[in-house]
Formats: structure tokens, sequence, C-alpha cells
């Protein structure tokens, strides 16, 4: 099958039935979205598979059905992040947790700055529910996800009781999720300490802004 037929199959594919851009919420230039990135990849892959997998007198089928049934599951991943972004920026407005994009099929929320801990604690502030309630519907809502809760510290205190802290505290908010019904064996939770600053560690407001809790969003595998 020829470079261009390949080609011109793939963007009928992306383009049909779906937007392909959408604005960066942080700098507000287009960029391509989620579903069509997922569609893009994964009709690659698939063609790629059906080329190798169908014999000689079928490859140029093989090709066009895993272009196809590719694009196909690689859209709807995508798409299904795109409407998880969207729906949690709208649940997270003024509440202070961070709502990030990593690379295409991966989404992050950040309590940054101490939200929901007082210092040195890893008991959950009441205040933070209402925030965490909203997080917990998106998760039910999308169950086909796995949740990674990260959590970090600055660099005040032993490196082994930051260790616990951070550990504390991702468990703290993979505790208060389970029990709000979000399935178990979709949640872990990791402590790192220190080790992973996002500021230095040499002023107040920089240790602030290590003092996090990272909530990432993945596809189940």
């Amino acid at each position: 099958m020829k470079k261009t037929t390949i080609a011109i199959m793939l963007g009928s594919l992306v383009l049909t039935g779906c937007q392909t851009t959408r604005e960066n919420a942080h700098t507000g230039q287009t960029e391509t979205n989620a579903t069509t990135m997922g569609a893009i990849t994964g009709a690659i892959g698939g063609a790629i598979i059906g080329a190798a997998t169908a014999s000689k007198s079928d490859r140029k089928k093989g090709v066009l059905q895993g272009l196809i049934g590719g694009a196909a599951i690689g859209a709807g991943v995508g798409y299904k992040m795109d409407q998880q972004e969207r729906i949690l920026r709208q649940k997270m407005l003024a509440s202070g947790v961070q709502v990030k994009r990593v690379g295409e099929n991966q989404l992050q929320l950040v309590m940054s700055n101490g939200i929901g801990f007082d210092t040195g604690s890893y008991f959950l502030q009441a205040q933070i529910n209402p925030t965490l309630d909203g997080i917990v519907e998106v998760l039910k809502e999308f169950p086909q996800t796995r949740i990674h809760i990260a959590g970090h510290t600055d660099s005040v205190g032993s490196e082994q009781s930051n260790q616990l802290l951070s550990e504390q505290r991702a468990m703290a908010v993979l505790n208060y999720f389970s029990q709000q019904g979000v399935t178990r064996n979709r949640l872990i939770a990791e402590g790192f300490g220190e080790q992973w600053p996002l500021c230095s560690n040499d002023t107040a407001q920089q240790r602030q802004c290590n003092r996090r809790v990272e909530i990432n969003i993945i596809p189940a595998s």
C-alpha cells in the first residue's frame, strides 16, 4: 500500500467526527488534542501490526484493518482523557489544585503549597474534602483509569522523617478516595520525600512549593 494512500486514510480517520485541536490552558496556544494524537499513534501501531501479521497476499488488507482498528482504539482513549481534563478543570476552579496535562494520556492534579494538610501533619483538613469529592466524581465517571498518588516534602527535617511524611500524606489521599467508593485496586500511593523538588529549598516560599501531593491519572493497561 502506498504511503500517500495510508496518509490520506489516516487523515480521514482522524478528522472525521472529532475536534483535532484544543487551546492549551496555560499558554493559550493551539495544540493537537489527545483524541487526535491517540488516533494517529493507534493507527500507525495498528497498521504495523496488521502488515506484520498478515500473509503476503493479504498485506494491504491487514494494513487497512490495523489502521482502522488502531485508530479507533487510540482515539477512544484520547477522547476519554480529553473529557476528564475538561471536567476536572471545571471542578478544580478556585480550589488551589492545579490540573496539568502530561503527554497524551496522563492527567496530573497537584495539591501544592501544603493544601489539605497542616504543617508536619498527614491528616487531611476538612476544607479539602469538597475538592477531593469533585475528583472522586470524575474518577467514578471514568473507571478505566489507574490513579497514582505521589507525596513530596521540602528539605526541612531529616530525610527519613520527610520520606515517612510523604508516604503518609499520599496514603491519606488514597484512603479518602477508597472510602468514597473508588475501587481500591485502581489506587497506588508512593512517597518520594524531599528527593524531587519543584523549587529550590532556600526560602520559605520555595519550600512551600515543594510540599505537595500529585494525583496522576493514566489509562488502565
